[in-house]
């Protein structure tokens, strides 16, 4: 296995880090079906053949679980203060912990502890707003570095007015950890990664989907079947009592959106504000197989996005005036390192890992471009030190840990094919158009078609008018992590919410981002509580990267 960014941000909150219409339920004989009727693709149905009530996860016991284990979290609050020099988090950042039920059915058995961090509002008393709760997403991400965002012009309001919290969800970090195979094993290097995969590779990758499943089964033992998103939307409720507030205000990124609009239908009364930045669709019958191929045909766009600017630079890479031609560059990068290995780690597997995180951030964009141009010089370093493995014991353990959460949350949450012929066959059809990202997407989910633990089925998000505070949506148009037909599913299923789209980009979370435009109704909503007009607005992108001229005398051949 190999850590792949999915649902979440890399960037957390863009410039932090560098590094009531009633559906059928998804089991239905009509979730099989699209608009007006029109049968759905293969990789739609191929997780409809459980018929469970999509509505069971509302049902008494965990209902009961959470309101005792917030009423224990309100009572207790959390103790804040020196944070663990693990966490590596600066002064004024204070850490503590809460304590949800691993079971929410059984509240009153074992618990585990979450970690929080915390600095309090800048500003006059008179004008703080209590806690705002961030999480980046993931399935695997963790927030606890979101305190340090209010050193950032883009945040200086929002920290004034609020607290700003960060947290680990259950399994990622110091919160209960998860893990399914040694760092060790998951970050070995360099590995493959074709576009069009063999018999041989085939049944190489499946053996080791199945063995990643067993593992994760063997860790985690009898807590296994908890890691989902219905108890991160539960737990979101106890951190809320924790803190001390009575309603909650939370901004949620990418896969931070999915559970967020789970803890939108579940306490639609405990929601004071919400932001949904770059949101996952939520329709029960594309949760997760059928969103991970979405994804897969996004990022084929949002490749030949980056391949069209790296051409209209070619006077800075010299790989290629057309976007043909530079990915004819990339062809060659990639067959050499097949061959010798950048830095001895860097292979195609690691290669193409690197190229997907220019699809997430075009802030990496030119860092890519000039890695690719150099290795063509004659350079390798500069791929091998963007590309490489994580060599620090704990980056390992960390991107190790993060693949593990993700990987347990999604197999647990929905139903999965369970037979590799629809996985074979979905995945060889979509390669035909989206070879970019289709196969390596299928791998890294494979396990789930082996997974040991019960699937729930995922619960319909869905308010009716009135029943929740308007919340914001936010979505750049060309973003292929989260692709921008999720954000509009969204909007129709929670009543009152308004749409903020960046046209014409693609960056994968935008929140806080280079668009004056779209902080600006993020700041307005946060802290006055309004949503724009008709409950839409549309900025223009965010400027284009600058390139980068590399250095030395020897210029490439141009490649056309």
């Amino acid at each position: 296995m190999r850590a792949v960014v999915k649902y979440g941000t890399l960037t957390a909150l863009g410039s932090l880090v560098l590094s009531a219409a009633v559906v059928a339920p998804a089991g239905s004989a009509d979730a099989a079906r699209g608009p007006a009727g029109s049968p759905r693709p293969p990789y739609e149905q191929a997780g409809l053949e459980t018929s469970a009530d999509a509505a069971a996860p509302l049902a008494a016991p965990e209902t009961r679980g959470v309101v005792m284990a917030a009423h224990r979290a309100a009572r207790a609050g959390i103790a804040f203060g020196a944070c663990p020099k693990e966490e590596m988090l600066p002064k004024p950042v204070t850490c503590g912990t809460v304590r949800v039920p691993l079971d929410y059915a059984h509240p009153e058995g074992r618990t585990i502890a979450l970690t929080v961090s915390r600095v309090p509002a800048t500003g006059v008393a008179a004008k703080r707003q209590g806690a705002l709760v961030y999480n980046p997403g993931g399935p695997g991400g963790s927030g606890m570095s979101f305190p340090m965002a209010g050193e950032l012009p883009e945040w200086k309001k929002i920290a004034a007015a609020y607290d700003l919290v960060g947290y680990a969800p259950r399994g990622v970090g110091r919160s209960a950890p998860l893990s399914c195979e040694s760092p060790e094993e998951f970050a070995k290097a360099p590995t493959d990664a074709p576009e069009h995969p063999s018999p041989a590779y085939k049944r190489e990758r499946i053996a080791e989907a199945k063995a990643y499943a067993a593992g994760c089964a063997k860790n985690a033992g009898d807590a296994l079947p908890y890691y989902t998103s219905l108890n991160n939307a539960r737990d979101l409720d106890v951190l809320r009592a924790a803190l001390g507030q009575r309603k909650l205000t939370f901004v949620g990124a990418s896969y931070g959106t999915y559970f967020g609009a789970l803890y939108a239908t579940l306490f639609p009364s405990h929601v004071r504000r919400m932001v949904f930045d770059s949101a996952v669709d939520p329709d029960p019958s594309q949760v997760w197989y059928g969103n991970n191929m979405e994804q897969s045909a996004a990022f084929e766009r949002r490749w030949a996005d980056f391949r069209a600017w790296v051409a209209q630079h070619d006077d800075a890479y010299r790989l290629g005036s057309t976007p043909a031609a530079v990915q004819r560059s990339y062809e060659k990068v990639r067959a050499d390192v097949a061959r010798h290995p950048a830095g001895g780690k860097v292979g195609p597997g690691q290669l193409q890992a690197a190229m997907l995180s220019a699809g997430y951030y075009d802030d990496y964009w030119a860092m890519r471009a000039a890695a690719l141009s150099a290795y063509l010089k004659g350079d390798p370093k500069p791929l091998a030190d963007q590309a490489g493995p994580p060599t620090l014991p704990l980056a390992a353990r960390d991107a190790e840990n993060e693949n593990a959460v993700y990987t347990a949350v999604e197999c647990n949450d929905a139903p999965w094919p369970t037979r590799w012929r629809d996985w074979d066959r979905d995945n060889t059809e979509l390669a035909r158009t989206a070879p970019f990202e289709t196969w390596d997407n299928a791998f890294m989910n494979l396990p789930c078609a082996y997974w040991p633990a019960p699937r729930q089925q995922p619960l319909d998000v869905r308010t009716a008018p009135g029943q929740l505070p308007h919340t914001l949506i936010l979505a750049a148009e060309r973003d292929a992590a989260t692709p921008y037909a999720g954000a509009l599913d969204l909007r129709r299923r929670l009543a009152g919410a308004a749409l903020v789209t960046e046209r014409g980009a693609g960056t994968h979370g935008i929140a806080g981002g280079p668009n004056a435009c779209v902080n600006g109704y993020v700041d307005d909503y946060l802290l006055t509580g309004r949503t724009p007009e008709h409950g839409a607005a549309e900025c223009a992108p965010h400027a284009a990267p600058n390139p980068v001229t590399l250095p030395g005398d020897r210029a490439l051949p141009r490649v056309r």
